[in-house]
């Protein structure tokens, strides 16, 4: 427990992080890096500091910055274990024990999957992962379950191998390009996803348009 390093990107995410926080911390999980991409809200002066390592971006970078900077931050930690978490409150703490089993079988990257045929999942949000994956397999030629989902766990391993070069919603897309590159082995492992009015307000994360920018930026890094 001492090495495992959970992982957080978040941007105006006051009203919930300290949830997260608390959650994490009543399942003996003390290592968070909290990694603050530039929230205009009063994430920064809400968020409890006290027993985490909080990391702010000056500007809002993107989520993929947020998560490269915490895998920075990590690596400089002597992480042997790695877990990302979106900071909006979907991820269940409860899965975390599930990614690492897969870790100790010899896994250099655990991803998460939703339960696509669970009635509390935006209809929205069905669609446009179906079609990412799609995408996601014509581009690197790896077809997983869910190539959106930031539920994640990364081996030290992987973490030393994986270079990223998307900073917004297309990081979790690379991530499986860099898996077929650097010949990592990959597991897949189902997780719980809490969909409540304040996550699912939060309509950038879904809109059509955001979506085709992310198609268009992982076709144009080729």
């Amino acid at each position: 427990m001492n090495k495992i390093f959970i992982i957080i990107p978040i941007f105006n995410e006051y009203k919930i992080i300290n949830k997260i926080l608390f959650d994490l911390n009543s399942k003996g999980y003390k290592n968070v890096i909290v990694v603050d991409d530039g929230s205009t809200d009063k994430t920064e002066s809400t968020i409890e500091k006290a027993d985490i390592i909080y990391v702010r971006h000056a500007i809002n970078r993107g989520k993929g910055a947020a998560i490269k900077t915490g895998l920075e931050a990590a690596k400089i930690l002597k992480a042997t274990s790695v877990i990302t978490m979106d900071g909006d409150g979907q991820h269940d703490v409860v899965d975390i024990p599930k990614l690492l089993r897969e870790l100790e079988k010899g896994y250099d990257v655990v991803l998460g999957y939703r339960n696509f045929e669970s009635k509390q999942m935006p209809l929205l949000k069905i669609v446009s992962n179906k079609i990412a994956n799609i995408f996601v397999w014509m581009l690197y030629g790896i077809y997983v379950k869910d190539s959106q989902c930031g539920f994640r766990a990364y081996s030290s391993n992987a973490i030393d191998k994986i270079e990223t070069h998307a900073d917004f919603y297309e990081f979790d897309s690379e991530i499986i390009k860099e898996i077929k590159h650097k010949k990592l082995r990959y597991s897949q492992v189902k997780v719980s996803t809490k969909y409540t009015k304040y996550s699912t307000q939060k309509k950038y994360k879904q809109h059509p348009i955001n979506g085709l920018k992310m198609i268009y930026r992982m076709i144009k890094s080729l």
